[in-house]
């Protein structure tokens, strides 16, 4: 018959089930991982995309970084590219990857595979994504093969190690958690000298770039760290594998495979434990290994108290001081299955427990049983603490009020048990000649099993042979007498006392673990509620309240929620019952460790505070103060910190939400908004032209009007151009809004344009003097024209119009590397301090009142219209040497491209045969 519990979990198996139609809807990632740069990944990744382009694979590169290298290059050349898009950023626009283009390509083609390189790489501000590997990410969810490169000092879990080895910190990062979620890891490894002697020869870096960083980075002692740290990361990750591998091939627990070394040490209730513990961490420091702690709690010792013994209080909190990797309580009838199956499940190779004393022969020490049920473990053994007087450890406060009140109550038990045999043997005697011995047997059997139900093992054993010896003495002849006249009922005896033990013993351990069920079962319930009532919740105010219900439930323990707002200031939620101190509070937040109370930071601290650690952030800390100023154990400390999480994940999801209802008020708000403008500039354009055209006329009727009406007329006209020129701007802001503008580009000389520009603002340049600076060598921008004379304009009659008459405006362009710079600046009052970007932001303006005319939409189209030529602009204040402010300065940027080639009288025709 198969052991109960070797069987396979029926949950575990359905959640395989569905991790793997989860999987095999995914995509697949493969990172091709290194040491540092120059090692060879995307060369390694182009050339295994290239074979399996052969293999008919659909292949395109989302993006690939060759840093100049040529061979790297050339394996690009029969690879096809995914178009890059354009983004503005600062003073010019960059190259990034499309995404969305990379998602249609995917649907195209469901076997595809996208390249992409660089995985911690930041993506440009505005991109959908702000980290490369979260564009991965969305890839993989629909179902696209992504492969990708990555260093491994771009590993969170590892940045700050290569950090303190390299001395330069590494921003851009991975989550642990992704990297190791890929299907494949490839690692790209190179000796340390032949890297040294590629940065050399300029196949890493460029001369100038590879100088610094061989005094710096790329030295040899960092280079063999950097190794080593990669390949042991990989060498985990494929322990991880196997061990996966060996959990999902089988139903049952198997030999341990001894591929690669690891402790278990066996935490028990006695004093040698802590020795147990320090003797494993320090053999695990020296050989290097992971080790792991488990202690097994049989149904006694959940009998006795709901908490656990303070011993093992005490050894599994030094275990989590020491380091193992993990820490566990496991609830077991039998020790040595579960230190088996625990082993064997985790791939441990070696089992460190204390060594046994006090036993009688008939008995079996642990050791022994362990190594009968898996003989291809290893067992050590640790000695014995030598036994010394006045050493006794002081009782601690771990020990809680109903363990002594337990202790202090051992002696009811029996007590009761003498009195139901009593009481037994006293209703039995009337019934003697009526009943068989066998029935008053069974009533003394009876009485066991209800002792065992109500008081336990001891007393159920003490009501057993007192059964036996009240049958002897009252029922069997002769009476009164332990004397037996038949020896046939010697065996009566015999089989009675061990039936009434073995019906004691089990009754006994059902109902040790029929409570510990309950018990249990309650938590979950309670979690279960609490988790149920916090997917309702929509204030961080009920989330505070429903978590200190289930504090006070289940702890009877007081709370208090401390949140973070987006700029990380704590704020105390109110209705809380715990004490906060704000500067415990704060530490716990930055450093995101438990602190206060039974801790090794702030222990002195009255209260227990535990960082909240959802998803995406620590969303603040929960205060705990527990009754009476006591310390909870691993178990309530467990259930504390399961609490916190979800408490946690509610305030984030909370915060999005918020997030979310914001930006769709905001998108509905602007998008009602354009439509009111396109309305109104649409209604308006018609009456204000005829409006302009009648004034127009009243200036050229005959015979001529007198001069104050004339002047009448000519503010008329002025006023309805300007109502003009207004309606224009909206009906052009909406339009460029909505995307329903066209770019006509060509490549044309800005001399052009800025003469146009000019001469389009002479009237509002009448009081000024335009100074025009246009290098002879500034090359051919491809704009919009009309686009771009637009801005010019716009620009020009905002300096006219803010700076006194009378004082200079000056228009400037200068050619960069990468881009055109036209600057038009003056010698006004400048820009408002802190509100430079705000001013291109529509109906903004430099004086919220001003008898200045304009409602705030110049430098908004203007902005609008550079960002369609993929460029950007900005503005500045002038300051002079005191510091102040002496003017206002606008930098149009354009993109400079390569211009067509006229190869004007070098063209010949070809001669043609007549």
């Amino acid at each position: 018959m198969q052991d109960p519990t070797q069987r396979p979990d029926p949950d575990a198996l359905l959640q395989r089930l569905h991790a793997e139609e989860a999987q095999a809807r995914r995509g697949r990632l493969k990172v091709f991982f290194g040491a540092c740069a120059g090692v060879g990944k995307t060369f390694a990744m182009l050339s295994a995309a290239r074979a399996a382009q052969v293999q008919d694979t659909p292949v395109t590169i989302g993006v690939v970084e060759t840093h100049g290298r040529s061979d790297t290059e050339a394996l690009t050349a029969h690879l096809p590219r995914l178009p890059l898009r354009a983004l503005p950023y600062k003073d010019r626009t960059l190259p990034e990857f499309d995404l969305d283009a990379a998602l249609a390509w995917g649907a195209a083609n469901p076997e595809g595979l996208v390249l992409l390189d660089e995985l911690a790489h930041s993506n440009v501000a505005g991109s959908r994504h702000p980290k490369r590997w979260q564009d991965a990410e969305e890839l993989l969810a629909a179902g696209i093969d992504v492969w990708s490169t990555m260093n491994v000092q771009h590993l969170e879990s590892l940045n700050d190690i290569v950090s303190g080895i390299t001395g330069i910190s590494v921003w851009e990062t991975v989550p642990d958690q992704f990297f190791d979620a890929a299907d494949e890891v490839v690692v790209v490894d190179l000796p340390p000298d032949e890297l040294l002697e590629r940065l050399k020869a300029g196949k890493v870096y460029l001369p100038q770039q590879a100088e610094r960083a061989a005094a710096n980075f790329f030295r040899k002692g960092n280079l063999l760290a950097l190794r080593e740290l990669a390949l042991r990361r990989t060498a985990d990750r494929v322990d991880d594998e196997m061990r996966a591998y060996r959990r999902a091939s089988t139903t049952t627990a198997e030999a341990v495979w001894p591929n690669r070394e690891a402790l278990l040490a066996c935490v028990g209730t006695g004093d040698n434990a802590e020795k147990v513990v320090r003797s494993c961490a320090r053999l695990a420091a020296q050989l290097d290994l992971p080790w792991h702690a488990v202690h097994v709690e049989t149904p006694e010792q959940q009998g006795r108290s709901t908490t656990l013994h303070p011993q093992v209080e005490r050894t599994l909190k030094l275990v989590q001081q020491l380091g193992a990797v993990a820490c566990t309580v496991l609830p077991a009838a039998q020790p040595a299955q579960a230190l088996v199956r625990y082993a064997r499940e985790h791939n441990l190779v070696r089992v460190v427990m204390g060594r046994s004393a006090h036993r009688w022969p008939w008995q079996t020490t642990l050791a022994d049983q362990v190594g009968h049920l898996a003989s291809d473990l290893d067992l050590l053994q640790v000695g014995t603490l030598p036994a010394r007087a006045g050493l006794a450890r002081p009782s601690t406060s771990n020990a809680s009020p109903e363990t002594t009140n337990k202790g202090a109550a051992f002696w009811p038990g029996y007590l009761a048990a003498g009195l139901a045999c009593c009481l037994a043997a006293v209703v039995a005697t009337p019934l003697a000649d009526v009943l068989e011995l066998t029935n008053i047997v069974m009533l003394f059997l009876l009485v066991v099993v209800g002792v065992a139900l109500r008081f336990g093992r001891g007393p159920a054993v003490m009501a057993a042979i007192l059964g036996v010896a009240f049958f002897d003495l009252f029922f069997v002849p002769p009476r009164f007498t332990f004397a037996v006249s038949d020896a046939q009922y010697l065996v009566t005896f015999a089989v009675m006392l061990v039936v009434a033990l073995v019906v004691g013993q089990l009754t006994a351990g059902l109902k040790v673990q029929a409570e510990a069920a309950t018990e249990r079962e309650h938590r979950v319930r309670s979690l279960y509620d609490m988790a149920r009532d916090l997917s309702a919740a929509l204030l961080p105010e009920q989330v505070a309240e429903i978590g200190a219900r289930f504090m006070t439930g289940e702890f009877n323990a007081g709370s208090t929620l401390v949140v973070a707002d987006d700029d990380n200031r704590l704020q105390v939620l109110p209705g809380g019952t715990a004490p906060v101190d704000m500067a415990v509070a704060q530490w716990a937040f930055e450093r995101g460790e438990p602190a206060g109370r039974g801790t090794d930071t702030l222990h002195s601290s009255p209260t227990l505070v535990l960082p909240l650690k959802a998803p995406m952030r620590i969303r603040g800390v929960l205060v705990v103060a527990m009754p009476h100023g006591q310390v909870p154990g691993v178990e309530p400390r467990r259930l504390l910190q399961t609490c916190a999480s979800l408490l946690a994940i509610s305030l984030e999801r909370i915060h999005y939400i918020d997030v979310a209802q914001k930006s769709t008020v905001q998108i509905e708000s602007e998008r009602l908004r354009n439509s009111l403008l396109s309305a109104i500039s649409h209604d308006l354009r018609t009456p204000l032209a005829s409006l302009v055209g009648l004034a127009e006329s009243l200036a050229m009727v005959q015979p001529p009007l007198p001069s104050e009406q004339q002047a009448l007329a000519g503010s008329i006209r002025q006023s309805a151009q300007r109502m003009s020129a207004l309606v224009n701007n909206l009906l052009d802001m909406a339009r460029l809004e909505a995307g329903a503008v066209q770019l006509h580009k060509a490549w044309q000389p800005l001399e052009e344009v800025v003469g146009s520009a000019l001469a389009a603002c002479t009237p509002a340049l009448a009081a000024h003097r335009v100074d025009v600076q246009l290098p002879d060598d500034l090359p051919l921008v491809q704009i919009d024209t009309v686009l771009t004379e637009r801005v010019l304009v716009n620009l020009l009659e905002n300096a006219a119009k803010y700076t006194p008459p009378g004082t200079p405006i000056n228009l400037a362009a200068q050619a960069q590397s990468d881009a055109v710079a036209i600057t038009v600046s003056d010698e006004g009052p400048g820009l408002p301090k802190g509100r430079e970007e705000l001013l291109f932001e529509k109906f903004e303006r430099g004086a919220r009142e001003s008898a200045t005319p304009g409602v705030g939409l110049g430098l908004a189209i203007c902005r609008a219209i550079a960002q369609a030529h993929g460029g950007s602009i900005r503005g500045d204040t002038i300051l002079n040497p005191l510091g102040q402010a002496a003017g206002a300065r606008f930098t149009l940027l354009l993109p400079r491209g390569t211009p067509p080639t006229d190869l004007g009288d070098d063209v010949r025709p070809h001669p043609v045969d007549v």
